[in-house]
């Protein structure tokens, strides 16, 4: 009976161990994301990163500057306003600036999971040598939160520094059992 009870016992373990990791995973992607942008690892934040989800998220929620009520203008017609027609035929076609561009460099991304807008951000901390000093940077701020968990999506919220009400969002999405990628950043509403 003792065999049979402690095999159910490992079972249960196994369970516990299995749930537990399941659940923190997403915590330590972003664990992994801010250690990888802090140390300049590009190989783990290719890993870590979706960046054509995140750059097509970004795009649209920096040029996203329109209010939802407002229309965009209708195109000129060539019955109402012929000379509009060719005068928008013939301007050139630029596209316009890349604001997202200094959000996915490392120094972007580092700056983002300390909660700090790019460019902002004070310098990184150094790698701490001794087990005083990394005790003492575990316990520095500021701390990730989950916002939303989900089985295959989780929030992850930052906020700043001295003021709490600027917070930055990452989503995160599972590719497989253990595996998460960063998806989307949701930045402050003052820094669209």
């Amino acid at each position: 009976m003792t065999v049979q009870k402690r095999i159910w016992d490992l079972i249960v373990l196994a369970i516990f161990v299995f749930a537990a990791a399941f659940a923190t995973a997403p915590w330590f992607a972003f664990r992994a994301l801010k250690a990888a942008a802090q140390y300049e690892d590009v190989q783990a934040i290719g890993e870590l990163v979706d960046f054509p989800a995140v750059r097509g998220s970004l795009t649209a929620e920096l040029n996203d500057k329109t209010p939802a009520a407002a229309a965009p203008a209708e195109p000129p017609s060539i019955w109402r306003d012929p000379l509009g027609v060719f005068k928008r035929a013939i301007a050139p076609i630029a596209p316009p600036e890349p604001k997202v561009d200094r959000y996915l460099t490392i120094q972007g991304l580092s700056a983002l999971t300390r909660g700090y807008a790019p460019g902002g951000a004070p310098p990184a901390p150094p790698k701490p040598a001794t087990t005083m000093d990394k005790a003492k940077a575990a316990v520095a701020g500021p701390h990730a939160t989950i916002a939303y968990w989900d089985p295959n999506r989780v929030r992850i919220s930052v906020k700043r520094p001295g003021q709490p009400s600027k917070t930055t969002i990452f989503t995160f999405r599972r590719d497989k059992l253990f595996t998460w990628r960063l998806v989307h950043i949701r930045l402050p509403a003052d820094e669209r």
